[in-house]
């Protein structure tokens, strides 16, 4: 088997595994391909070698897998979630990490997957690391994927111009975000609109609910 077909197959499988979930969550297909995208445009502003690339873009696009495991109407509901429905979100990485941990091609893959909602302060989940003992692949994709959340139309509230998610992200380096990756992101900040725009939407009529915090689902909930 050629390289270029292990990579077809593998985007192919990916692909199949983000379609099953987006038949319980229409929002995830979307974003996952947001986020993915994202994440490559830092990885590359940071001068990544092509391998660490392509395992940000993999694992990007599987960040939220674990949420095939959550209960209908946590994964979709329309306002504030309780302590109750934090602990079933909160549990995401690890379904995620223990699903991908089952194939060898993506065992790598899913330790970063598992990390992705640690911030760099040390009050993430699910293990609580801290500064550079988070994966530099999780540390990017936490922030392409609270970027997107904000930026976002859901259910529940209009998504923010990137202009406010720009300053929101910008102000919480050092607590929820790798300074590094802040910097490497606001560093291609005129190129992101242009690259989201790329990505076909999916229609979600929002409400009048103010819903989940954007920057609180990295917190781990006390």
């Amino acid at each position: 088997m050629t390289n270029m077909n292990r990579n077809i197959k593998i985007h192919d499988l990916i692909d199949l595994v983000i379609t099953t979930l987006d038949a319980r969550d229409p929002y995830t297909y979307a974003h996952s391909l947001r986020v993915a995208e994202l994440s490559e445009m830092i990885a590359k502003n940071m001068g990544l070698d092509n391998e660490t690339i392509k395992k940000v873009h993999l694992a990007a696009h599987l960040h939220d897998l674990g949420k095939i495991g959550m209960p209908d109407n946590v994964l979709n509901k329309k306002g504030k979630l309780n302590n109750n429905d934090w602990a079933y979100m909160e549990a995401h990485p690890r379904i995620g990490y223990n699903i991908l941990q089952k194939l060898p091609l993506f065992r790598e893959i899913s330790h970063i997957v598992l990390h992705h909602h640690e911030r760099y302060d040390g009050k993430g989940y699910p293990t609580g690391l801290e500064n550079e003992a988070i994966p530099l692949e999780s540390r990017i994709i936490a922030l392409a994927d609270s970027f997107d959340a904000i930026t976002s139309n859901r259910p529940y509230r209009l998504g923010k111009p990137y202009e406010f998610a720009f300053k929101e992200i910008a102000k919480h380096s050092y607590d929820q975000f790798c300074p590094f990756v802040v910097k490497n992101f606001l560093a291609i900040r005129e190129n992101v609109p242009k690259a989201l725009d790329k990505i076909i939407e999916v229609a979600i009529q929002p409400t009048a609910f103010v819903g989940h915090d954007d920057l609180r689902h990295s917190r781990k909930q006390i």
